[in-house]
């Protein structure tokens, strides 16, 4: 999860920062949702330096702060990343990544590693591999991407191991976020959103000692003055997900382009892609089992960001995406990251300009999103730019 070049883009947007009328305010009406519900995410607040966790109490629709949240940062956050066990939150910040475990009952965090960052680096988008063996990581202003070895057990560095690294294209400083393909993919692979030099496909082998990573591959964006700000694979298909400006007609040119993925580094863009979002350019993908959502942080002719439904269809072994009618939702100003608890009754968005910090959705029989909730993520303004749920 990423903070998306924040400071580049929020200069440009109009609404000033706006904090939220309660903690966790019901809309009109209600609303829907289930009662059953226990998702632990977390929020970066990059005003206030700080990592805010929260919990859906079970048997009620509340949310709650997790024990002592919000927990302090002493540098200004840039990302977040949860190991696929649960156990593990890491933490980018401005002066490297620190790594917390996750108490599976309460969300409650306890900094590991002696309270010390186990890599220096300002990783500006990161994510864990399936194996919990390496933290895969980019820091802005480089064209690299970095493999930090983890002992899977401890959440921390591995003893003995060395961080290892592999070159982007020359120029592709501006990366905008990274995935990588799920357990058991046949061809296992890194994607780099790259802005303006496109995106990055590396071939990655995670149960080596050495270096993980093979050769890079590019895709351009698919107009020349367009650029890839967002990336996500399919949960269970070989499908990736691309947001890319500049890459359909009209005021709101902003785009999903849709790839089969395939050996030797191959993508293939599937027929209809790429699917017009709704807003200037996607800010966040968020992949579920039956559909794809996509977040806009700037919507031409609103002071808000949206949020746009797209169905997966499968027809044999060929996979496109459908609209979903009255799919598109407003949220709150800047919308910046997406996540979907662990229940899979809610939708999650963070919006670095508030209006609120958090919205929360909870999910229609056709993939349509409805208005359930919003609330602040701390004491506003804060800039809640990244938000990671624990699966």
């Amino acid at each position: 999860m990423k903070i998306k070049t924040w400071a580049r883009w929020f200069l440009a947007v109009a609404p000033l920062l706006a904090g939220c009328k309660g903690f966790w305010d019901m809309p009109s009406g209600g609303g829907g949702g289930g009662g059953s519900s226990s998702g632990i995410f977390y929020v970066l607040n990059l005003k206030t330096a700080e990592v805010a966790g929260f919990s859906f109490a079970k048997g009620s629709t509340s949310l709650t702060a997790v024990t002592n949240s919000p927990y302090a940062l002493g540098a200004a956050p840039l990302a977040l990343a949860i190991s696929p066990n649960g156990g593990f939150l890491y933490v980018s910040t401005a002066a490297g990544i620190y790594v917390y475990s996750i108490n599976a009952s309460t969300g409650a965090l306890t900094l590991q590693n002696n309270n010390n960052v186990i890599s220096s680096d300002p990783a500006f988008a990161m994510t864990v591999d399936p194996s919990g063996g390496w933290l895969v990581e980019a820091i802005s202003g480089t064209a690299t991407v970095n493999a930090i070895p983890l002992d899977s057990t401890t959440g921390v560095l591995l003893s003995g191991a060395s961080e290892q690294t592999v070159n982007l294209p020359s120029g592709a400083t501006n990366v905008q976020g990274l995935t990588i393909t799920p357990s058991g993919a046949t061809n296992p692979y890194v994607f780099v959103a790259m802005g303006t030099s496109g995106i990055a496909i590396i071939p990655f082998t995670s149960s080596t000692s050495g270096n993980p990573f093979g050769t890079v591959k590019t895709i351009s964006p698919k107009n020349t003055n367009g650029g890839d700000t967002a990336v996500a694979v399919d949960l269970t298909r070989p499908v990736l997900y691309v947001g890319e400006t500049v890459a359909v007609s009209g005021s709101n040119p902003g785009g999903l382009r849709m790839f089969s993925v395939g050996a030797n580094s191959t993508l293939t863009e599937v027929s209809g892609s790429p699917y017009a979002t709704g807003g200037v350019g996607p800010s966040a993908i968020l992949p579920t089992t039956n559909y794809v959502y996509v977040a806009n942080k700037a919507v031409s002719g609103s002071s808000n960001g949206n949020i746009t439904a797209f169905a997966i269809t499968t027809v044999g072994t060929a996979t496109s995406l459908t609209a979903v009618t009255s799919g598109t939702i407003s949220a709150g100003a800047g919308t910046l990251g997406l996540a979907e608890e662990s229940t899979g009754t809610y939708i999650l968005a963070v919006n670095a300009s508030g209006s609120p910090d958090l919205n929360a959705f909870t999910i229609g029989t056709t993939g349509a999103l409805t208005s359930y909730a919003t609330a602040a993520t701390g004491s506003d303004p804060v800039q809640a730019v990244a938000i990671a749920a624990v699966p």
